[in-house]
């Protein structure tokens, strides 16, 4: 009787196909690793040198042939009073920009959530900030802004209001600079909020309408809580753009007047190319990022709490 069972005599005879596919030839690993070279050595030139280059500078004490290393740096910069200036100016700003501008991109995505053509419109009027440079718009609400001959004081003086130095007086000046900012980025973050409804389960709101809910208690209950992950995704960037974005600073009142609108990166700007102190804007880099990097962590700890992820 002839067996059914014929042994396999091949080179590969009890080897599992796992083992196989992990027997690759030496020459694939070489050539992924010349492939990914050139990316390798931009990476580390432009992103991990400079991060090394400011951690070290932040403890050399010094200028020039007489330096040593030390925290030297870090104790000027914590008894410098234009940097608290500036830290506090920083809060100030990043409240007064994130939650207005979160505020009114959420609400403004609420109400142009469906698709019409008024509300295509509406929608692009919206985004316009988002295609204009800051700087422009910083030149364009200089312009606006001028004491006496620009459009607010114009229509202010049509009320019978007087001239207001909007970004000459201290105690306006910062806030002027919050308005342009929540007009430059209230459109973009509107963007993911429009995103993140149209991944709300029309379902869950059908039931909740049902249920007798009403638009104030769907939003809370159903909507808010599935927009978790926006928030967590938003919030960063917001946080981001509230430390780098000081290209209208520069542009309108270059910090001033007597630092009212000094904010952290500027001073980190003032320090290295105008004062030449290397040392302490790279001791001021690293305290800004690390408290960035922090404020990050923590809200984001915050919103997962609250987030729900829908399958």
């Amino acid at each position: 009787m002839t067996s059914l069972f014929v042994e396999d005599s091949s080179p590969l005879a009890g080897i599992s196909p796992a083992a196989v596919r992990g027997r690759r030839p030496r020459g694939i690993w070489l050539s992924a690793a010349a492939l990914l070279a050139p990316s390798l050595v931009f990476l580390i030139a432009f992103t991990y040198w400079p991060i090394v280059r400011v951690l070290a500078e932040s403890f050399v004490v010094g200028r020039f042939a007489d330096h040593q290393a030390g925290l030297g740096n870090y104790q000027r910069l914590f008894a410098d009073p234009h940097f608290a200036r500036a830290a506090w100016n920083n809060a100030v700003y990043a409240a007064g920009t994130i939650v207005p501008s979160l505020c009114l991109a959420l609400l403004f995505a609420l109400a142009l959530r469906e698709t019409t053509r008024l509300n295509a419109v509406l929608r692009t009027l919206v985004v316009m900030p988002l295609l204009i440079p800051l700087v422009a718009a910083a030149a364009l609400f200089t312009f606006i802004l001028l004491p006496g001959d620009g459009l607010v004081d114009f229509y202010l003086a049509r009320l019978g209001l007087g001239m207001v130095n909007w970004l000459g007086d201290p105690d306006l000046a910062l806030g002027s600079i919050i308005a342009i900012t929540v007009w430059k980025n209230t459109g973009y973050y509107m963007l993911f909020f429009l995103a993140g409804l149209a991944g709300v389960p029309q379902d869950l709101l059908d039931a909740a309408t049902i249920d007798g809910a009403g638009a104030i208690r769907r939003f809370r209950a159903v909507t808010l809580p599935l927009l978790g992950p926006t928030f967590g995704f938003v919030l960063p960037i917001a946080l981001l753009n509230a430390l780098t974005q000081i290209d209208h600073v520069i542009m309108v009142t270059q910090g001033g007047p007597s630092d009212a609108t000094n904010l952290l990166l500027y001073y980190i700007y003032q320090q290295a190319a105008q004062n030449y102190d290397t040392g302490l804007a790279s001791s001021a880099t690293v305290v800004s990022v690390a408290a960035l990097l922090a404020l990050s962590f923590i809200s984001l700890r915050m919103l997962e709490r609250g987030i729900h992820y829908e399958s």
